[in-house]
């Protein structure tokens, strides 16, 4: 993969598929079902981690004053939940070429 290429459902479905030998139609749909499990366990308010991958986290950010970089006028952010994603020592270490 360079810098311009994106894994895909359909790519991670197809490695599936070569590696265990399972069929297309069951490879893609074990995909859409862990990432349905993610999806869901993240709307539920947990954490996601895939141990030497990363984890995925929420996180609560309170209200705070912003400014309009445009006019300067100052104007209140609200609250809102962010999903952060931490990659493990691991993962970090291999895109690091160690």
């Amino acid at each position: 993969m360079g810098s311009v290429d994106t894994l895909t459902r359909a790519e991670l479905a197809d490695a599936i598929h070569r590696q265990l030998g399972l069929s297309r139609a069951e490879s893609l749909t074990m995909v859409e079902a862990i990432l349905q499990h993610m999806v869901t366990a993240l709307s539920d308010g947990e954490n996601v981690k895939i141990s030497g991958f990363g984890t995925f986290l929420l996180r609560d950010k309170g209200e705070r004053m912003g400014r309009n970089p445009k006019t300067g006028v100052e104007v209140p952010i609200t609250p809102r939940r962010v999903l952060t994603f931490r990659a493990s020592q691991m993962l970090k270490d291999r895109i690091s070429g160690i």
